[in-house]
């Protein structure tokens, strides 16, 4: 067994909520089995599921000892940017899905990292070793990698208090009105088609955060800079739909005809800042855009040469 310890920083409706909170990689089923299991305790009592959580209560979860590793190691390529004892920071390629899941056996980021790396972090559990958050399979970009369950947690916490900062670079179809902004919506299951999300009314969904900057507008088209201060699923795709200005080469949320051969949107993670799990030293890494990104903007006339990270 290992015991992590919480504090909470903030009032919370239930102990199961601040516990997925913490954990993010853990499933509410499998949060929910560690309170069945009698082993959560808040201020040294067992807890219930349901119970509030108030400012400075400590949480102390017991968690099994990880399983073995399912996923199999590949040698995939990979683009390592940074790496020490605790973390690691990848950019990954577009096309390569995060982690091992329904129709996604092997091929995948993790299967990478199980190559590369030799320790990955066990509290995402069998399928998701060492990963703190994700980007969707065609987005390429930046993410960081806990190489022990002390970072994974630590990570986890910067995530959720949005301490870690995250910018991603789009071209997105048109001329975008506004310079900058902010979009606040809710964002939960399209109800037409659940394989999608959507902007949903409030109550339907979570609430989703998202700035934007234009860079540069050019051929028509928009290059933005978002800055995300939550991370719903699709986030960015779905509130660039929703400003009525899709990514390009989005094949869920952009428009039905494509002007170029794509294999995915043209949405990259330039940028990420965190603290060190350990020192507390602020780090930031920098990721250029992929070559194709980089003909397409050339193509409509926008200067490649003076994107900003």
């Amino acid at each position: 067994m290992r015991t992590l310890s919480f504090t909470a920083a903030e009032n919370c409706v239930r102990a199961d909520i601040y516990l997925s909170q913490c954990l993010r990689e853990m499933t509410r089923s499998a949060v929910k089995k560690l309170f069945e299991g009698g082993l959560v305790t808040v201020n040294g009592r067992a807890a219930k599921p349901s119970q509030g959580i108030s400012e400075g209560d400590v949480l102390v979860c017991s968690l099994p000892d990880p399983v073995e590793i399912a996923a199999r190691p590949e040698d995939i390529p990979l683009d390592i940017v940074y790496e020490d004892d605790d973390i690691a920071v990848v950019n990954k390629q577009q096309g390569l899905t995060v982690h091992v899941g329904n129709g996604n056996a092997d091929g995948t980021l993790v299967n990478a990292l199980l190559f590369r790396l030799k320790n990955l972090s066990g509290v995402g559990g069998a399928l998701r070793p060492g990963i703190v958050h994700r980007i969707d399979k065609n987005t390429s970009g930046l993410l960081v990698v806990a190489k022990n369950d002390f970072a994974h947690v630590a990570l986890a916490k910067q995530i959720e208090q949005k301490t870690c900062a995250r910018r991603y670079l789009a071209l997105l179809e048109g001329n975008l009105k506004n310079d900058s902004g902010t979009v606040v919506t809710c964002i939960g299951r399209d109800p037409k088609d659940r394989v999608k999300m959507a902007v949903v009314p409030s109550g339907k969904g979570k609430t989703a955060i998202t700035d934007y900057r234009v860079e540069q507008r050019a051929g028509g088209y928009t290059l933005c800079m978002f800055s995300l201060h939550t991370g719903r699923t699709h986030q960015i795709r779905v509130h660039a739909k929703y400003l009525g200005h899709p990514v390009v080469g989005d094949d869920v949320y952009g428009i039905k005809k494509q002007r170029f051969a794509l294999n995915g949107q043209l949405l990259h993670a330039c940028r990420l800042e965190l603290d060190h799990p350990r020192t507390g030293e602020r780090m930031s890494f920098t990721a250029p855009l992929p070559d194709y990104f980089v003909n397409v903007l050339k193509k409509l006339g926008f200067d490649a040469d003076a994107v900003r990270y």
